[in-house]
């Protein structure tokens, strides 16, 4: 790495700019380094971690973003390990509630109990997703088979067709909400089968125990970011938003407000709809202006309320919830251990939710929780909730929720590099796109590629 001045501005060369220092963008530098490039990460934020941040509720850190891990995202549990990070299984022991239709009822597994006709339901839909998600070509969802067809038309639709029933369009609701951040009607199908296949399929998506939601990390996802972004050192700018990314046949040059950066190449890990806030010179070609513009982000909010114990523990219950009305629609237990305190975490609505005052949430998620788990549930003794639709810098997730027919149009955008410029990040994942997994893989995958590209470049110098 070497610097230099442009005006008012310092001038960094290195060998790889890369915008981003979430898993996607530390992972390519910690590739990169390791096969010994110079790197200059930027990050807009005020920290790493993108959408993994950590609060903390009476005392106990929580994770208000990303949070969970399968024992089957061997590339983020690999990082986990070489930073120090360990992990905890996700609470699942005893029954889980069901509020339908206004009614309170407990079940055990994965499936909501209801009426017979209704389990019938479920299992012919679930198993007809599950039919066509096998069709999907999970790096290339676009070039499937029927893929025209099933980007015609929303998940909702789809449901519409095949005659849901109420709780199974419930249950649907629930996955669309955690998965996308919106309903099942303002998401693409062809797009919803994408990240179920990328999920590992429907059962590894929902399930806890052998699913992606099996266990948390104890330290919080977002300190396995830091840990990693303190190896890396000083290559790592926070607070640095890219304003401009220009380049030519020989070079980039990344320009934000107190630096500019040179190098030979550039990976933005920005998600789709934020690569709008970069300039690029020469401008994106047309299906990449269309991916940005188009592909929006989700919106999810979380609330975390704490009780001096998990008090439903000692009624036999798990802490997980469903609930098809209100403000809250899924809850988990993340309580540390059943000494206490006892933490309940909430999925919360943001169309009900993020536009109320911050007591006006409290309240709203305590009395939705009192429905579920008892007038123990009224007394807390702490609470916390993060919307993430109103961060200041990169608002959204957890993921893109792209309406129809956006994914054949404008998906192929999402790896295609632009000259020097090359993407990674979740979405841009095929296996495991939309997890910290598929964040972690695509850094190391742009990060191996440019690699290449780089010792390519050194040898046909080397013999000029």
């Amino acid at each position: 790495m070497s610097r230099s001045r442009e005006g008012d501005k310092a001038v960094t060369s290195v060998d790889v700019v890369i915008v981003g220092a979430g898993f996607a963008g530390l992972s390519a530098a910690e590739r990169l380094v390791s096969m010994g490039k110079s790197v200059r990460v930027v990050e807009g934020r005020d920290r790493v971690g993108g959408r993994s941040l950590t609060g903390e509720v009476a005392g106990v850190k929580v994770d208000l973003g990303a949070t969970w891990v399968s024992r089957r995202h061997t590339a983020i549990r690999g990082l986990a390990d070489r930073v120090g990070c360990t992990t905890t299984d996700q609470f699942a022991q005893g029954r889980n509630i069901l509020w339908m239709a206004g009614k309170r009822r407990t079940y055990s597994g994965t499936i909501p109990k209801v009426s017979p006709l209704a389990l019938v339901d479920m299992a012919r839909v679930q198993s007809a997703l599950a039919k066509l998600v096998s069709t999907i070509d999970i790096d290339a969802a676009w070039e499937s088979p029927r893929a025209n067809e099933l980007d015609a038309i929303s998940f909702g639709q789809w449901l519409d067709q095949k005659h849901a029933m109420s709780a199974t369009r419930a249950l649907m609701t629930v996955v669309s909400k955690v998965q996308w951040g919106c309903t099942p009607g303002d998401v693409s199908l062809l797009h919803a089968l994408r990240y179920i296949r990328a999920a590992g399929g429907v059962d590894h998506m929902l399930d806890v125990e052998g699913g992606q939601q099996q266990e948390r990390y104890l330290q919080t996802t977002h300190e396995v970011a830091k840990r990693l972004a303190d190896r890396l050192g000083d290559c790592v700018a926070l607070g640095s938003p890219v304003r401009r990314i220009v380049q030519d046949g020989a070079g980039i040059t990344v320009h934000t407000d107190a630096q500019t950066i040179a190098a030979s190449y550039a990976i933005v890990t920005a998600a789709p709809a934020h690569r709008a806030d970069i300039a690029f010179e020469p401008a994106l070609p047309e299906t990449a202006e269309g991916l940005v513009r188009v592909w929006r982000m989700g919106v999810l909010s979380k609330a975390f309320v704490a009780y001096d114990t998990p008090f439903w523990r000692a009624a036999g219950l798990s802490g997980e919830a469903v609930t098809d009305t209100g403000t809250v629609f899924i809850t988990f237990d993340v309580s540390a251990d059943s000494a206490g305190p006892g933490i309940l975490m909430a999925f919360c609505d943001p169309r009900v939710f993020d536009g109320f005052s911050p007591d006006l949430r409290r309240r709203h998620v305590i009395a939705q929780l009192v429905d579920l788990y008892g007038e123990q549930a009224a007394s807390p003794i702490d609470y916390l909730d993060h919307c993430w639709g109103s961060e200041p810098f990169a608002p959204g997730g957890p993921n893109p929720a792209v309406a129809p027919k956006a994914t054949v149009a404008y998906g192929k955008a999402l790896t295609e590099p632009h000259g020097r410029v090359h993407w990674a990040g979740t979405e841009t994942a095929g296996e495991w796109a939309g997890c910290m997994n598929g964040a972690v893989l695509t850094g190391q995958r742009s990060a191996e590629r440019i690699g290449v590209l780089l010792s390519s470049e050194s040898r046909q110098e080397a013999l000029r």
